[in-house]
């Protein structure tokens, strides 16, 4: 019962709430359907002796894949409590568009499922949840404005394009003051006689002020292959290998960019961005770097026998113009060089990009995109470096190129 009451103060703090009388509340329900054909020139089709076998491809995918957006449906809603607080929930269903499957693994709301307490002070969130990476680097980035999954950096290496959430979340986000925003986030672990193990930590802050804006965020993952990779309902225990696959003779690979690499036992990210706003135009610069930490742990499978740590460090820029209200341009480059592991020279990925929105209505719009990405070197499996555009199979050769033409609804 003192363990409550501490806790209920806790919450009381952070929010400034206090009994009051209540007032009305309201349930919304909306969603966003993303769909397109996409036409990717080098896709991994199997393993032989001599590499892989690939081919062209055309096909449709979902948003979330390749798109703009995932598709999604989702309920909202708040409660009046008085004195400017409010009891809030969100649960958001994925799916994919071309079959009607469930997306994220297979669960029911694997996108968002939280409730909790907003104030003048700030929301307390409690549930599955996105951390501060996607909240405060993201929008810094190509994929959340005009470039879609297919932007993301290699495999999604640094989640900035929120492929993982958070388990068994609390999260606090500020109120902003004078342009500052700050964020903190704890995801319990949950395992008995150990805190730490599996537990996630992070925190970032945002600030913008008229043309100008900033934003940086760090996470920190206890047995990611587990916690994190493993955060779905398809995942597998320590023993299988959450991040991806090395593909077989009669199967393509998957995440070779990070995949051999989950006997990681700490995942760490730190990532900021800045961006520029001049009439028109928009240009962003973001720099994250994610570390593979105590590789060779008993967190997850290690064939490679690999020890020490795994480095990523990514650099973006992109530029966008509004060319008129209905019409949105953007142009980007993204760099990647893994540093490597256990005595392996490391991999270089580079990713150009541009794309064409056009809103057809506030709901509606069509849209097209093009990625091209070139690979280096050595990758976290231990062969050759093939190009992986997030989203698709990767190639079966150092190259890759996707073309993509979709349409996005948003209800």
């Amino acid at each position: 019962m003192k363990k409550s009451v501490i806790y209920f103060g806790i919450l009381i703090t952070f929010t400034g709430w206090s009994p009051a009388s209540r007032a009305q509340s309201n349930v919304t329900l909306y969603g966003i359907i993303d769909s397109g054909i996409n036409y990717t020139n080098n896709v991994q089709k199997a393993r032989t002796a001599t590499g892989f076998t690939g081919g062209h491809q055309i096909a449709m995918i979902e948003g979330g894949s390749a798109g703009l957006q995932g598709s999604r449906w989702g309920i909202t809603g708040t409660e009046d409590l008085g004195n400017g607080m409010k009891a809030i929930f969100l649960l958001e269903n994925g799916f994919y568009s071309n079959n009607g499957a469930l997306n994220q693994g297979g669960a029911m709301f694997g996108r968002q499922a939280y409730v909790g307490i907003k104030g003048d002070m700030g929301t307390v969130t409690l549930g599955r949840q996105y951390d501060p990476v996607v909240d405060l680097f993201r929008p810094y980035l190509a994929s959340p404005q005009w470039g879609g999954y297919m932007n993301a950096h290699p495999g999604d290496l640094d989640n900035a394009q929120n492929t993982r959430r958070i388990n068994n979340s609390i999260k606090f986000r500020s109120s902003t003051w004078n342009g500052l925003t700050v964020e903190a986030i704890l995801g319990l672990g949950g395992v008995a006689g150990s805190v730490a193990q599996n537990s996630i930590w992070g925190a970032g802050a945002s600030y913008a002020a008229g043309a100008f804006s900033a934003g940086a965020a760090y996470l920190n993952v206890s047995n990611p292959n587990t916690s994190f990779f493993g955060a779905n309902p398809n995942a597998g225990p320590a023993t299988t290998n959450n991040l991806g696959s090395v593909g077989s003779a009669t199967s393509p690979e998957s995440n070779p960019v990070f995949a051999g690499y989950a006997s990681a036992s700490r995942l760490e990210i730190t990532a900021a961005g800045v961006g520029l706003t001049l009439g028109a135009f928009n240009t962003n610069v973001a720099y994250s770097n994610t570390r593979f930490e105590n590789l060779g742990s008993a967190a997850g499978p290690d064939p490679l026998h690999y020890a020490g740590t795994a480095a990523f460090n990514n650099v973006e820029v992109n530029l966008q113009y509004q060319i008129k209200p209905s019409l949105l341009a953007g142009v980007a480059y993204d760099y990647t060089r893994n540093g490597g592991a256990g005595g392996k020279d490391g991999a270089d990925y580079h990713l150009f990009s541009a794309g064409l929105d056009w809103f057809l209505s506030k709901r509606t719009d069509l849209y097209t995109i093009a990625v091209y990405e070139k690979a280096s070197g050595t990758d976290s499996t231990g062969g050759a470096a093939v190009a992986q555009i997030t989203g698709l199979t990767p190639s079966s050769t150092d190259k890759q190129l996707a073309l993509r033409v979709g349409i996005r609804h948003k209800f």
